[in-house]
């Protein structure tokens, strides 16, 4: 999988706003590793949809370890 350069360079995960990486078929925050697919092509950037790093077992609790680096 594939993402444009330029692409990678702007998008940023929609909770934290940190960087995102390409890793295989999936997009993954800098802060928190929250993964975000890519269907077709298409990064799905919607945080209902990304999966939770090992160890976090809701979204609810995922905010609540990384409260300090999500905007408000």
């Amino acid at each position: 999988m594939t993402i444009d350069p330029e692409l990678l360079a702007i998008l940023v995960c929609p909770l934290t706003r940190s960087r995102l990486r390409l890793e295989g078929e999936y997009l993954v925050g800098e802060v928190g590793g929250l993964r975000y697919p890519i269907r077709d092509g298409i990064p799905v950037l919607l945080v209902d949809e990304a999966r939770l790093p090992e160890g976090i077992a809701s979204l609810d609790e995922f905010k609540q370890k990384y409260r300090d680096q999500i905007p408000p």
